[in-house]
């Protein structure tokens, strides 16, 4: 009897055992589904890689994609993929990298910035931009007209910490990123529009450096 009794515990265990190992095998599996989520004419195709990762976060990007897409979406380039993929993978070792119609987000740096939601906003503009190969349109360009588009319709550049910078003589506009974002603030200032002609540029494969 007592023998019976300890099978029926080991069977038991192992049971429980199973459980939860199933438990954390779905969980995984959970954690890597992809959501998708669609909101007038544009769909959010959503993948967490990570069932640690916040979910917070998760619903800041999703939220901030659809916040800031569309008004890029008409601004810029109504062309634009209407449906796009966001990834979020514990695997990237950068910030955030864009490829045709998806973006892959770093778990460790969205985990330790969580207030860089804008980080959005410059990625997502990439996907506007769709200059292709061979449009002869330089890095620094791209690059500047995404941070010029994250400080001109970022939701939150502040509770980033995130500005373009104070003008310094050891400054280029050629610099890339905030550098040149912040010539182009300067001169869309001056010449209003001038930034949706020169992003017009990179997809017609027109730009010419003395444009500038």
């Amino acid at each position: 009897m007592r023998n019976q009794t300890n099978k029926l515990k080991i069977i038991a265990i192992l049971f429980l055992s199973f459980i939860g190992f199933t438990s954390s095998v779905m969980a995984l599996q959970t954690s890597t589904e992809m959501r998708t989520i669609k909101k007038g004419k544009f769909t959010l195709n959503f993948i967490c890689k990570s069932a640690d990762f916040s979910e917070e976060i998760n619903q800041k990007l999703i939220n901030t994609f659809f916040e800031v897409y569309p008004t890029l979406v008409k601004t810029y380039n109504k062309k634009s993929p209407k449906v796009v993929t966001f990834v979020v993978d514990p695997e990237y070792d950068g910030v955030a990298a864009t490829s045709d119609d998806k973006v892959i987000f770093s778990v460790k740096y969205m985990s330790s910035h969580s207030g860089d939601i804008d980080v959005v906003t410059h990625e997502v503009m990439h996907i506007v931009q769709a200059y292709g190969q061979h449009s002869g349109m330089p890095g620094w360009v791209t690059e500047g007209i995404a941070d010029y588009v994250r400080y001109a319709y970022g939701i939150d550049n502040a509770g980033a910490g995130w500005r373009l910078p104070d003008l310094s003589e050891k400054h280029n506009y050629q610099n890339s990123y905030r550098i040149t974002a912040r010539f182009f603030a300067w001169l869309e200032l001056n010449h209003k529009g001038i930034i949706q002609k020169l992003d017009q540029a990179g997809r017609d494969k027109t730009y010419e450096e003395c444009a500038l």
